[in-house]
């Protein structure tokens, strides 16, 4: 079985490449969809070669598809590697730095990255500087090391999780550039519809396929995306002797969710923008982090980089913890759960999660907006932190 990535005579607009990307060779009687190959080796004699497929922790069929998709909506010239979680595919990002290194990363970041981060770094394997991301001298501090060693890798994320603030991609990625730094830039929440990091600076673009990319909550899997051959085959090598593979099952769902993902971003962006601007106006709400609102520190960062602010809506509840908490059991169609970029909209309380930094507040609920009808999705948020606010 063929894939044609680079066939079309034209270029494509994104929407149409996640339709378009990764399709069988259009041979009589082809399938549309590639099929699961279901293989843990494959037939060879003689040396193993680079590109031989030789065994199924190095290869599978049903991963090219996919990793080629990815690779031509995030711009990339090689294809894409995913992993058995966006977890895996971190740690293969990190495996990159030597021992001994410095990576600069945002205070508030995902927090499975972050807690992997700080482990390492006690253990000794690098050197872990936290920095507010939004604060572009601070990075630039922590990146040039203000007389100690210079950074071996930034680390952005730009809306963080959860607090929703906008890195300055193009001047951090070229400091970074400029102290020969590794760019990993983590792109989860925007998906490549909103924003493309590598056009930015970035060296290496890191996805949880399972949020919105796969889009259903029903797929674990991580990607990792670069131009750069060094850093592929590394990244690669990485995953081959760790073991961190995906299920042939898993990517074939995963392409699968991906073909809906422009309609489905498109909805749930413009459904969380509005609903950004009611909550903004509601008494029963102290704060909205939400890069769309003009009232936003982020605001024109955001403007300047992504197409569209995301889906990603954080709000702090007027009475506290305790407040927050009666408003996620107040709701009856937003479900309370972790995880986000699925077609339902889901809530949680963050600091539920004792890794969470101390630094988000413990009022903070993080609303991932799925694509279901906004005047229902309105209602019962309203409904909510009117019961709250009446019974408190």
């Amino acid at each position: 079985m063929t894939y044609e990535p680079s066939s079309h005579p034209d270029q494509l607009s994104p929407e149409t490449i996640v339709v378009a990307a990764g399709r069988p060779a259009r041979e009589h009687d082809a399938p549309v969809n590639p099929p699961i190959v279901l293989s843990s080796t494959y037939v060879g004699a003689g040396q193993v070669v680079d590109g031989d497929r030789a065994y199924g922790r190095y290869s599978n069929p049903t991963w090219d598809p996919l990793e080629e998709a990815l690779s031509e909506l995030e711009g990339a010239t090689l294809p894409g590697l995913i992993f058995s979680s966006g977890l895996a595919a971190a740690s293969a990002a990190l495996s990159l730095i030597p021992v001994g290194g410095v990576l600069v990363m945002p205070k508030h970041s995902y927090q499975g990255a972050l807690v992997m981060a700080q482990e390492q770094a006690a253990k000794g394997m690098f050197v872990l500087r936290t920095v507010d991301i939004a604060n572009n001298d601070d990075v630039i501090a922590a990146l040039t090391g203000s007389g100690e060693k210079a950074a071996d890798m930034l680390w952005l994320e730009s809306p963080t999780n959860p607090m929703l603030e906008i890195a300055d991609l193009r001047v951090l990625c070229s400091s970074a550039r400029a102290v020969g730094a590794v760019v990993v830039t983590d792109n989860t929440f925007c998906t490549p519809l909103v924003q493309t990091p590598l056009e930015l600076g970035a060296d290496i673009v890191l996805h949880s396929v399972t949020k919105y990319l796969a889009g259903h909550s029903d797929v674990i899997l991580g990607a990792v995306v670069t131009s750069n051959p060094q850093l592929r085959q590394d990244l690669h090598h990485h995953r081959s002797i760790h073991g961190a593979i995906a299920g042939p099952f898993e990517a074939w769902l995963a392409l699968r969710g991906l073909r809906t993902l422009a309609l489905r971003v498109e909805r749930s962006q413009a459904t969380a923008l509005e609903l950004a601007r009611r909550l903004e106006m509601h008494d029963g709400v102290e704060r909205v982090l939400f890069p769309g609102l003009s009232s936003d520190p982020g605001h024109e960062r955001a403007k300047a980089q992504m197409l569209g602010f995301g889906s990603i809506i954080c709000v702090e509840v007027a009475g506290g913890e305790s407040a927050a908490n009666a408003v996620v059991e107040a709701l009856r169609l937003w479900t309370p759960a972790t995880s986000l970029g699925g077609v339902e909209s889901l809530i949680e309380r963050r600091r539920r999660h004792a890794n969470e930094p101390d630094t988000v507040p413990l009022n903070l609920l993080r609303l991932s907006v799925g694509i279901e009808n906004l005047v229902d999705l309105w209602n019962d948020l309203a409904q909510a932190l009117e019961k709250v606010a009446a019974e408190s």
